[in-house]
C-alpha cells in the first residue's frame, strides 16, 4: 500500500537569498494572474495545452520564468478553471432540483491568485543534495539552501522515498520560506484481520465528533468551548471592518490566518485523539459531499440572529478537513478510513430500525424512537449507525477481498440496494461482535 504525505521543510536563507526567492515567487504569482485573465478571455477554457500555446512565450520573455515553470503555470490555471467549472455544473444541477438554490458565481470574473506559492518539479526545478541541502531554481539561477524538518520525514527522504512536485510557500507571518514536498511511502497492505475493531464517527457542530465502536466504547468532543473561542474572531473581524483603517486591514489579514490555523489545529488534534482512542480500527465516516448546501438555511433580510449565527458557524467550520486528517493519518497508525452513506443516520433507531424525523423531538440532542421508546444521545445514535454500515463494508471486504473506501453514488439502483441493506441493521450491546 502506498501513502502520500507532505514534508514541511524550513529553508535557511540569507537576506540576499530571500530577495531572490521573493523575486521568483512574485513573478510566478503575476504570471498566474496574467494567464488567468488570458484563459478568461478564451471563453474561460480549462484546456492546459490551449492556454500554454497562447501564453508560453509571454511567460518566458515578460516574466523571466524558466521553461518548466512556464509550463506549470498554464497547468495550475487550467486545474483552477476545471474545478470552478465542476462547481458551476454542480450548482446548476442543484438549481434544476431546487430553483431557490444559489447560483455559483465563481466564474463571473477571472480567478485571482494571491498566495506567493510556487510549484517546483522534482529533478528539474529542485533536487536534494548531500549535507541536508536542497538546490532550487530562481530567476537569477540556482540556490543551495540548508533545510530542517520533522525527523521522520527527513529519514524518509534520505531512505529514497518517492518525491513529487513541491510547493515553495512563503509564510507572511514568520517571513520565512518553506518547501512542501510530497513523499510517497510504502506501507503494509491493510487486511481485515489486522483491524481489531469497527468504529463509526458522526460529525456536527454541537459535538464536533462522536465516535463509537461496536462494543459500545464512546468518545465525545464537544464544540461549545471551541466555538465560543472561534466567535471571538468574528467579533474582532466585525470591529476591524467597521474601522476600515490601513492598520485595521493589516490586522484583518493577520486575524484571518490565525483563525484558519486555529480551526486546522483543532481538527488535526481531534483526528489524532480518535485514532489513538481506537487503534488498528476500520473507521467509518459519513459521505458529506454537498452537506452545507443541503443543511444551510437561506438568510433573508429579516432573518433572526440565531439563523445568521448558525449559517456563519457552518460556513467557517470544515468537516472535510477533519475527515481529511483522519484519512491522512489513519494508514500511518495501522487504521483505515471508509466512507458510508450519511442518509438517516441520526433518524434511524439502531435497535429496531425504525426511521423517522419524529425520532428527534424538536431536532434536539435526545433521540427517542417513537415506536419502541429507545432513548439515547442523537449523535451517539448516528455514530453507531455509521459503525454498523462500516461493518457491512468490512464483511464485503472479507468476502470479496476488495475494500471499497467510498460509496458509489453514480448508480441510483446500487444506492437504493445499499439503503435497503442498512434498513436491516440492528445494534445490541449483548450481541455486538468483538473483533
Amino acid at each position: 500500500m502506498k501513502a502520500t504525505l507532505t514534508a514541511k521543510l524550513k529553508l535557511h536563507h540569507t537576506r540576499e537569498q530571500q530577495a531572490a526567492l521573493d523575486a521568483v515567487t512574485l513573478a510566478y504569482r503575476d504570471a498566474l494572474n496574467d494567464t488567468s485573465h488570458q484563459a478568461f478571455e478564451m471563453n474561460k477554457t480549462s484546456n492546459a495545452a490551449k492556454i500554454q500555446k497562447e501564453v508560453y512565450t509571454t511567460l518566458r520573455e515578460r516574466f523571466g520564468l524558466g521553461a518548466q515553470m512556464a509550463c506549470s503555470v498554464p497547468r495550475k490555471v487550467a486545474a483552477t478553471y476545471k474545478t470552478l467549472w465542476t462547481r458551476v455544473k454542480q450548482a446548476a444541477a442543484q438549481r434544476a432540483v431546487n430553483p431557490k438554490a444559489r447560483r455559483y458565481k465563481g466564474l463571473d470574473t477571472a480567478p485571482k491568485f494571491v498566495s506567493r506559492t510556487l510549484s517546483y518539479q522534482y529533478g528539474r526545478d529542485y533536487s536534494f543534495k548531500t549535507g541536508q541541502q536542497v538546490s532550487i531554481a530562481t530567476l537569477a539561477g540556482r540556490l543551495m539552501l540548508p533545510y530542517e524538518g520533522y525527523r521522520k520525514h527527513l529519514d524518509w527522504i534520505a531512505d529514497g522515498a518517492r518525491i513529487g512536485a513541491a510547493q515553495l510557500w512563503y509564510d507572511t507571518r514568520k517571513k520565512q520560506y518553506f518547501l512542501l514536498v510530497p513523499l510517497e511511502i510504502e506501507l503494509p497492505d491493510p487486511e481485515p484481520v489486522t483491524h481489531q475493531q469497527v468504529v463509526g464517527v458522526d460529525v456536527g457542530m454541537r459535538y464536533f465528533a462522536v465516535a463509537s465502536n461496536l462494543s459500545g466504547k464512546a468518545f465525545f468532543k464537544s464544540g461549545k468551548e471551541t466555538l465560543r473561542h472561534a466567535e471571538r474572531f468574528q467579533k474582532a473581524r466585525k470591529s476591524l471592518q467597521q474601522k476600515g483603517t490601513r492598520s485595521a486591514v493589516r490586522r484583518l489579514v493577520a486575524l484571518s490566518g490565525r483563525e484558519r490555523r486555529f480551526i486546522a489545529d483543532v481538527n488535526s488534534s481531534l483526528a489524532s485523539v480518535i485514532l489513538k482512542t481506537y487503534p488498528h480500527a476500520l473507521i467509518g465516516v459519513e459521505e458529506l459531499t454537498g452537506v452545507r448546501d443541503r443543511t444551510e438555511r437561506r438568510s433573508r433580510p429579516n432573518s433572526s440572529e440565531q439563523t445568521r449565527k448558525a449559517n456563519r458557524r457552518r460556513a467557517k467550520w470544515s468537516y472535510a478537513e477533519l475527515l481529511g486528517f483522519l484519512s491522512y493519518k489513519a494508514p500511518l497508525l495501522g487504521s483505515t478510513v471508509v466512507k458510508v452513506d450519511a442518509h438517516y443516520t441520526s433518524q434511524t433507531c439502531p435497535k429496531y430500525g425504525h426511521c423517522s424525523r419524529d425520532n428527534r423531538p424538536r431536532k434536539g440532542l435526545m433521540f427517542v424512537c417513537e415506536r419502541c421508546g429507545y432513548q439515547l444521545h442523537a449523535d451517539l445514535v448516528g455514530a453507531r449507525n455509521v459503525g454498523l454500515r462500516a461493518l457491512l463494508v468490512r464483511q464485503d471486504w472479507m468476502s470479496t477481498g476488495r475494500l471499497s473506501c467510498a460509496p458509489d453514488v453514480s448508480d441510483a439502483e446500487t444506492k437504493a440496494a445499499r439503503l435497503s441493506r442498512y434498513a436491516e441493521l440492528r445494534w445490541s450491546p449483548d450481541t455486538s461482535p468483538r473483533l
